[in-house]
């Protein structure tokens, strides 16, 4: 449930990771590291590491700053610095997991972890034996919280879950969390394929309209079974996501996922882990369903994701076979 309209993550134990380097590591590199070494261990042996996050470790960032002037630029702590910067998370998986490959974050506000998936596919192109680790992580800042907070982004009132997509007011619950998952080339034993991925910038409605059209002719071949939208409770956005769903055909089922996670800029890393989750066949929540049969069988996922009215994604996801 959310406390003060955040939606935090619930953190694991960490057994993967040394307690004397736990104690010492910020909310987002503790809950990307745990995500990730749990994959590794499964497939301990790939080519390299690609993040996306939106606002990196903001929280250790305004840390150091601050101690830059409480200490007046002195002796300040270099953990604080380290973890500052954004990509933290990639660099200590690196040393953790002793991989010298490829090392990348890609930081682009809404649009972070589809960037990282868009180089991971590119990646794959030029290296089709290789397998990349690709992750996205976002962790709440109570400094990003305030100054978006201010600007409008997160509701004024208190927000239940259970009434959230009702409210008809602005803004939304701030959100926050970790998801790894390896990406090759490979078939067998894969959860799911990404057909596609495509991003635009644009506060146009129409343009976004004519956007998702054109990305539906390209998969004209291919029978969307449920779209997972993105939307989150602000009355500002909502007109997007109800464009998506009139040009769905009648019929397909509608979802949406951000009651479980918040709002936050790498979000559509968990749609597609929900989406990975239900190819596979485990059975839709009933109340992640806004219309459409719970009972239908989704091995075509549509996952439409808007942040902040400007940027925009639509992910294909479908059965690996």
């Amino acid at each position: 449930m959310p406390v003060n309209n955040k939606l935090s993550v619930i953190e694991p134990g960490y057994d993967d990771i040394p307690k004397n380097s736990l104690r010492r590591m910020g909310k987002s590199v503790r809950i990307g590291m745990g995500v990730a070494l749990a994959v590794i261990k499964q497939v301990p042996v790939f080519n390299g590491i690609i993040i996306g996050t939106g606002n990196g470790g903001m929280e250790d960032s305004i840390i150091f700053l601050k101690q830059v002037v409480e200490y007046n630029e002195g002796l300040l702590t270099p953990a604080h610095f380290v973890q500052s910067t954004s990509n933290a998370v990639a660099s200590q998986l690196s040393l953790a997991s002793v991989n010298r490959g490829y090392n990348i974050t890609h930081v682009h506000r809404g649009l972070a972890f589809e960037m990282a998936a868009i180089d991971a596919a590119m990646r794959l192109l030029e290296n089709p034996e290789h397998c990349f680790l690709l992750g996205g992580v976002d962790e709440i800042s109570g400094y990003n919280y305030r100054l978006e907070y201010l600007d409008g982004w997160y509701k004024k009132e208190d927000a239940l879950i259970e009434d959230l997509y009702n409210t008809n007011t602005p803004g939304t619950i701030a959100g926050e969390g970790a998801v790894a998952m390896m990406v090759s080339n490979e078939k067998e034993n894969a959860a799911a394929r990404v057909l596609s991925i495509v991003t635009l910038h644009s506060s146009d409605p129409i343009e976004v309209q004519q956007h998702l059209l054109d990305f539906l002719e390209q998969h004209n071949g291919l029978d969307i079974s449920l779209l997972l939208s993105g939307e989150n409770g602000d009355n500002r956005t909502l007109h997007f996501y109800e464009n998506a769903e009139k040009l769905i055909k009648n019929g397909i089922p509608v979802a949406r996922f951000k009651h479980m996670c918040g709002e936050y800029p790498t979000a559509s890393s968990f749609a597609l882990w929900l989406a990975c989750k239900l190819i596979a066949g485990e059975p839709l929540p009933a109340h992640m369903l806004k219309k459409g049969d719970p009972r239908a069988a989704h091995k075509n996922i549509l996952i439409y994701n808007c942040h902040k009215n400007l940027q925009h994604s639509f992910i294909f996801v479908s059965a690996a076979d």
